[in-house]
């Protein structure tokens, strides 16, 4: 039980992980003009992905 429970832990933590570098990458690849054409700041969507996902 105990050794179940670490490892849904990690795996969570994996899925986590994983996920926030994705949109991390997704929000760094957007040009600044991208940007500007959706009226969106990169720190706010960077501030914005990591609440989301670790709370």
């Amino acid at each position: 039980m105990l050794f179940d429970n670490l490892v849904s832990r990690a795996r969570n933590s994996l899925d986590r992980r994983r996920r926030y570098n994705r949109l991390v990458a997704e929000i760094q690849s957007m040009s600044d003009r991208d940007l500007a054409d959706i009226r969106a700041s990169r720190s706010e969507m960077l501030y914005q992905v990591r609440k989301q996902i670790y709370g």
